[in-house]
């Protein structure tokens, strides 16, 4: 008897005796993040290590998400938005604005693939959930992960773990997401359509362009001012020509780094306490609702501008307005290749992904401003 009594006592000092069927799903998650990441090569630096932070918070009896827990101290990265503004300053030190430069006529594309914000917007309402809720769930549509952070953070901190999985989440799986829509909507005939080259931009443009997008930001829209400032920053950086090390570190070494940690922060929040509960789902619908939409309404307008161009515009690129950069640009640039081999749209795609940017970033300061969040 005392044999089995000390085996029992191991017993329940292990997680063995407190998992539960939701811990073992949530698990189940967190390894198809992982299979997606590594399997199916979608955006591996966000799912892998968002799946594995799914899988350490749900075995009992770690400690990790517990005061003092390693979870812990790399959450509060994203509960004091650290990690965000961060992120911003990696991206603008890898990003090119010059197709948006020569071409500022995509930025309609990137307000028109916003229009999935507002809908789940509406939707959350509807739904039960007061306007702030409503408001942090929105912007998941924009398809701006460092961004949803940001505005859940301010509007409804409780519900961050969600928002930001579904953000995350939705953005990696846009090559699975995407594609259906833009075949759905876009015939073949203009799919195959091969745009002109764009005009070259100079380096006074594109220097110019960030000091001014921070005066502009800072004026009108105070309360996203810390992200779309590191934006600019880094994008300042990597277009002076005199800090060629510096921007190759932010954007490349620095920038995977901190998205590691960003990805294993969110996914810690995935756990089975938190998740299984209806709350959650309506989230994550509204999340894809929301993305379907962007996709839907950006590939509608670029087809009513490949209309009135007279065919100079593949419609596919209306996808590229949401936020998710370089990803959704990829995406376009990949379904047109499928149609036409010699469709090279990377580049025009990306002029209507970067005005994305701006436009959740525009959404997210009207929501926090209105709602007197600054």
């Amino acid at each position: 008897m005392v044999i089995i009594d000390m085996f029992v006592a191991m017993a329940k000092g292990t997680g063995i005796a407190n998992f539960s069927l939701a811990h073992i799903v949530m698990i189940c998650f967190g390894i198809l993040f992982i299979w997606f990441g590594i399997k199916k090569k979608f955006e591996p630096f966000l799912l892998v290590p968002l799946g594995i932070g799914c899988i350490l918070v749900n075995v009992p009896g770690t400690g990790l998400m517990d005061v003092g827990g390693l979870l812990h101290f790399n959450y509060l990265g994203i509960a004091a938005v650290i990690y965000p503004p961060l992120i911003f300053l990696g991206v603008g030190a890898m990003t090119d604005f010059g197709p948006l430069i020569a071409n500022p006529s995509t930025i309609v594309l990137g307000a028109a693939a916003h229009l999935g914000i507002f809908v789940a917007l509406i939707g959350a309402k509807l739904l039960g959930f007061d306007i702030s809720e409503a408001g942090a769930i929105g912007i998941i549509g924009g398809a701006d992960g460092p961004m949803a952070i940001y505005v859940a953070t301010k509007l409804a901190p409780h519900l961050l773990g969600p928002v930001a999985v579904a953000a995350y989440s939705y953005m990696a799986l846009l090559p699975l997401i995407q594609p259906p829509i833009m075949k759905a909507l876009v015939p073949e005939k203009e799919r195959m359509i091969a745009m002109e080259k764009m005009r070259p931009v100079s380096q006074i443009e594109k220097i110019a362009f960030p000091i001014m997008m921070i005066l502009v930001v800072l004026v009108l829209l105070p309360p996203i001012a810390p992200l779309i400032s590191c934006l600019m920053l880094g994008n300042l950086i990597r277009e002076s020509g005199v800090m060629e090390r510096v921007a190759n570190t932010i954007g490349g070494v620095f920038l995977d780094v901190i998205t590691v940690f960003i990805a294993v922060a969110i996914g810690s929040t995935m756990s089975a306490e938190n998740f299984v509960n209806m709350q959650t789902l309506m989230i994550v619908v509204l999340g894809l609702i929301a993305f379907c939409i962007g996709t839907a309404s950006g590939v509608l307008w670029a087809r009513l501008m490949c209309f009135m161009s007279k065919g100079k515009i593949n419609p596919l690129i209306g996808s590229a307005g949401i936020a998710a950069v370089p990803m959704a640009a990829r995406v376009s640039h990949m379904v047109g290749i499928q149609a036409n081999k010699r469709n090279y749209l990377i580049m025009h795609a990306m002029g209507p992904n970067l005005a994305g940017v701006l436009g959740t970033a525009v959404a997210g300061g009207i929501m926090l401003t209105l709602l007197g969040v600054i």
